[in-house]
């Protein structure tokens, strides 16, 4: 058994997770259609049946695949998670090695954000460069939360862009917007785009829609970016559940970190 496997399960990251059955066979079934929300800026290049993204689900976070059943508890495979986060470290000790150029960014600004700034912080502290692209500039289109619109922005929060309403407050968003805004920044200025995006919801999705190399974190009801690793357009996706305590996601950032920390010396 995989040493993380015992506190992913206690911490609710895979295994028992909270995320229902509904959520992930509706998401899947909304995903199939081609709801906009659902796709994360990552359209995939040929339709998929409500049934094939169940099964590329299956395959890659541990879910049951059965269309026909819509309700209950479902799971997160630790092991799948597990697995893939070696995947996920595999690449990050290539970035430190490399110094490469590196985008951080999250659509989870109260969760699994606690990862993506311990990634952040040790991938400067191991030389690569640290892209902050548009900071301040508007999403373009605005997002909505409990029927309110929000005008959001890309803000960085220890070097992880993430969606601000002006100054007020951080918002959870699905929204590629910003990572496109980022992009468009760096190429508007001529400035080289990064080697590696290490990135969740629309921030990966877009990123990995401009042919980027992208690491990423889904949960089990957003398909679009397993169906984005199975089609060969986002390089890992670690099914977890991505909003639980922050605090428990550090012994993620301390497993994540281990090939970047060993680079550093």
């Amino acid at each position: 058994m995989h040493p993380l496997v015992n506190h992913l399960r206690e911490s609710l990251l895979a295994g028992d997770v909270e995320t229902t059955r509904a959520s992930n066979h509706g998401n899947a079934a909304a995903f199939a259609e081609g709801r906009e929300g659902y796709l994360f800026g990552l359209p995939p290049l040929k339709a998929w049946t409500h049934a094939e993204v169940l099964a590329v689900m299956a395959e890659r976070v541990g879910i049951d695949p059965d269309p026909e059943r819509s309700t209950g508890t479902d799971v997160i495979d630790p092991e799948k998670t597990a697995r893939a986060l070696e995947r996920m470290r595999d690449r990050l000790t290539l970035a430190a090695r490399r110094q490469e150029r590196v985008i951080v960014a999250t659509g989870h600004p109260a969760g699994i954000i606690e990862v993506h700034m311990a990634v952040a912080a040790a991938l400067k502290a191991a030389g690569c460069e640290l892209l902050q692209p548009a900071a301040g500039v508007p999403f373009e289109r605005p997002g909505r939360y409990d029927g309110r619109e929000l005008s959001l922005a890309v803000r960085y929060i220890g070097g992880v862009a993430v969606a601000a309403e002006k100054a007020i407050a951080l918002w959870h968003t699905h929204s590629p917007d910003g990572m496109r805004a980022m992009l468009a920044e760096l190429e508007a200025t001529g400035a080289a785009l990064p080697d590696l995006v290490v990135a969740d919801h629309g921030f990966a999705g877009a990123a990995a829609a401009a042919g980027l190399d992208v690491v990423s974190f889904a949960d089990s009801n957003d398909p679009a970016l397993f169906v984005g690793e199975a089609e060969g357009r986002v390089s890992v996706t670690v099914p977890i559940d991505d909003n639980v305590q922050p605090h428990h996601y550090w012994p993620v950032s301390a497993f994540l970190l281990e090939g970047v920390l060993g680079a550093m010396v």
